[in-house]
């Protein structure tokens, strides 16, 4: 009674807020639902704005990452039941379940139908969600193409000199006349003074920081170069940054000062709020020529002569005032609101100008580099193609105005920003390469793990420029964001979603996973190993196969931590092993003769062996290859197959003892013996000959031309046979020449049949 009572308690409670949820879910369908047929209507017509395509697409974003999220709803419960379908097994052939079975398998697949419903919903509209913004992306595309390829009319037609001029000359009377007026109101309506104080402060700020702070910012990075530090290239890098930082500061003190006064009207405040933008453009180009061009003997990271290195300078700050210039122009011309025509009259000036300060530009920055002592620098390829491509800028950009295509203007622009971020990444990589250099000339480069830090850091570099790179040349933020968008969604394979979060949870999980093999690798063959009885060998085939089991392990639980299904990909890898196997069969034999070579340890590292002709001492065995190292100290990399296969000649297994023969042969009529005598004394005399075997010398035969002998012995230590047989040979030679035993060698006699041949006939 009790239990009922509090079931229909919970069900009072919680049906009012189920029906809240269903009706929730109910209001959302619908507001998407009024969302995409908008949308899809908006993306048939051919006059919709740029604005209202944004506003909606941005909604549509909203609602495709949402969806995106709902393709996962259930999938635990999904797992679940799926497993329990399974356990149920296979329905029979014959169609015959028992009853209890079938109904728990029909139960089960309408559960399932059921909470893979929701799932399938989002992503029927995460697929219409996504094909709208693709439309969307589309019609911006095509708009901004029209945009650039519309020609309008030439800023060289005579009859538009006329009023360009007139335009220029009315910027000028115009602002006049604006502040003269904006003065006689402010005063006449008792501001002008007030603001004075406020205004001055402003003021007296921006000199401070254009005149002095610019000073001694510099005073203080000349001496900060003259310590040194490990870090030092870090400090005098940030200290050029407030070198760029404290100017701009004071152009925004400035302009907050002007505007402070309120004496200025619509041309002159749209010129004076442009001023900080027009200064950075100053300071900037001024900022980057000092560090790619430095003054002075340095070189410089790119190693131009002194004369190419001042002209470089000169060139990149005349373009940084002539872009200061420009935008200033266009803050006033954009205030009075003339024509287009006219407008362009008035820019293609300040693009031929830019057009001739980038040729000269390019044409220095494709100049080679010099020679210094010392000093590496690069052939100059990537230069020349910077360099060409500036002239040809510099040609096509004034050219393209002058014809009516405002293309040009923005080609001359993007040019010019992405010379400056081509320009920040040398010095970044300058940064980096200096920060890593050595300390002391004598210092060992670095090899190894902390190497690769550099170089992976430039590479970052280059990422991140990319979309920058992207934005100068008239991507939009959107469009990044899709790339992204479709980057972090990742591809399917089969049943199986596949997002980069997946490949950096399975890249972190092997990573942990092969370190953690790896130290007890390390473990096991400095600490544990040394304290059993194993030999080297055994010890060795220990770690590696522990090694190989570990990355094994450590794979399949990356791959299983990741969530990676590889079930749909069984058939193809069936059918690809079948064509792989041909292909690689040799090298997996010498895989399956590694592991068995591990396991059996017919040879170990360290053992003397001979293979093929090959005779020398094992020092790796790898999981194709064995490395040899012969005796005169060159290595041979023997296949695996062949040491499980073929015959080996195992010198040292099991233990070092072995046995050395020295073959000795002296003259016919010698005392037999006496010399078995002494070949016994001098085998039982050596220090590595053991006793139990005793050496024995034996007569072998009657040779050609002496009388052989034979000294053979057992070794303690057989990796000495070489140097034992030496040595024994120089007792042999010094207690023969003792004896006064002779060692024979090979002597002939020469009979002449008919001697008299040889004087030929004397009649």
């Amino acid at each position: 009674m009790i239990h009922r009572f509090v079931l229909m308690l919970c069900l009072a409670c919680f049906w009012p807020l189920a029906g809240a949820a269903q009706d929730a879910t109910e209001t959302e369908t619908q507001t998407w639902e009024q969302i995409a047929t908008r949308a899809e209507s908006m993306a048939g017509r051919e006059d919709a704005s740029r604005f209202a395509i944004q506003r909606l697409r941005a909604e549509l974003v909203i609602w495709r990452d949402r969806f995106l999220a709902d393709t996962t709803i259930n999938a635990g419960r999904l797992k679940t039941v799926d497993t329990q379908i399974a356990a149920l097994g296979l329905v029979p052939e014959t169609g015959d379940e028992a009853e209890a079975i079938a109904d728990r398998r029909a139960e089960l697949a309408a559960q399932r139908q059921a909470l893979a419903a929701p799932g399938l919903l989002a992503e029927e509209s995460y697929a219409r969600a996504n094909g709208l913004i693709g439309e969307f992306d589309a019609i911006v595309l095509q708009q901004q193409t029209d945009a650039l390829t519309e020609r309008g009319e030439s800023p060289l037609n005579p009859q538009y000199f006329g009023p360009a001029v007139a335009a220029v000359w009315n910027i000028g009377v115009t602002t006049a006349a604006e502040t003269q007026a904006g003065f006689a109101a402010q005063i006449a309506a008792g501001a002008l003074f007030s603001n004075i104080p406020r205004a001055s402060f402003f003021l007296i700020v921006a000199i401070a920081l254009l005149g002095a702070g610019r000073r001694q910012v510099t005073k203080w990075r000349m001496n900060l170069a003259q310590t040194q530090t490990r870090l030092m290239p870090l400090w005098l890098f940030l200290l050029s940054l407030v070198q760029i930082i404290v100017p701009v500061l004071g152009l925004f003190m400035l302009t907050i000062g002007l505007q402070t006064l309120g004496v200025f009207g619509l041309v002159g405040g749209a010129v004076v709020s442009k001023l900080p933008t027009a200064g950075f453009a100053v300071v900037f180009a001024w900022w980057i020529s000092r560090q790619l061009f430095p003054a002075g003997q340095d070189t410089g990271y790119l190693g131009y002569s002194m004369e190419s290195r001042a002209r470089l300078r000169r060139y990149g700050l005349a373009i940084g005032w002539v872009l200061a210039f420009g935008s200033l122009l266009d803050a006033a011309v954009g205030a009075i609101d003339e024509d287009a025509a006219v407008v362009s009259a008035i820019t293609l000036p300040v693009i031929v100008i830019l057009g001739v300060l980038l040729w000269r530009l390019g044409k220095a920055i494709g100049s080679k580099p010099v020679e210094a002592s010392g000093l590496v620098f690069s052939a100059g390829r990537v230069r020349a193609i910077v360099g060409n491509l500036s002239i040809a800028v510099a040609a096509v950009a004034p050219l393209m105005l002058a014809f009516g295509f405002g293309a040009g203007r923005d080609l001359m622009l993007s040019w010019l920003y992405t010379l400056s971020v081509i320009g920040m990444l040398l010095i970044l990589q300058r940064l980096v390469h200096e920060l890593s250099a050595p300390n002391e000339a004598e210092d060992a480069p670095k090899t190894g793990t902390m190497a690769l830090v550099p170089v992976a850091i430039n590479l970052a570099l280059y990422i991140v420029a990319l979309p920058v790179v992207a934005l100068i040349w008239g991507a939009r933020v959107d469009d990044l964001i899709e790339v992204w968008t479709r980057f972090r969604e990742g591809f399917s394979v089969g049943d199986t979603r596949i997002s980069p979060t997946d490949f950096l949870t399975f890249a972190i999980v092997f990573g942990l996973g092969y370190l953690l093999t790896r130290t007890i690798q390390g473990t096991l063959r400095k600490t544990v190993l040394p304290r059993t009885r194993l030999d080297l060998g055994g010890q060795n085939a220990i770690v590696a196969g522990f090694g190989y089991v570990g990355i094994i392990l450590a794979a399949i639980v990356a791959i299983t931590s990741a969530g990676l299904d590889l079930s749909s990909l069984a058939i193809v890898a069936g059918a690809l092993s079948v064509g792989i196997g041909f292909g690689l069969q040799n090298i997996v034999s010498n895989f399956v003769s590694g592991i068995i070579l591990l396991i059996e340890r017919p040879v170990s590292e360290g053992d003397w062996i001979e293979v093929g002709g090959q005779m020398g001492y094992v020092r790796a065995i790898s999981v194709r290859s064995t490395r040899i190292e012969t005796f005169d100290r060159t290595d041979v990399i023997v296949p695996n197959a062949d040491l499980v296969s073929g015959q080996v000649t195992n010198w040292t297994r099991g233990n070092l003892v072995g046995r050395v023969i020295v073959p000795v042969g002296v003259a016919y009529g010698t005392d037999i013996d006496q010399v078995m005598k002494i070949l016994r004394d001098i085998a039982e005399a050596h220090p590595l000959v053991v006793m139990t075997p005793p050496p024995t010398v034996l007569f072998t035969g009657f040779g050609a031309d002496s009388i052989d002998f034979e000294i053979r012995a057992i070794l303690r230590d057989v990796n000495y046979v070489l140097a034992t047989k030496s040595e024994m040979n120089i007792e042999i030679a010094r207690k023969f020449a003792e004896a006064g035993i002779e060692i024979p060698f090979a002597q002939r006699d020469i009979w002449l049949r008919n001697p008299e041949a040889l004087h030929g006939d004397k009649t």
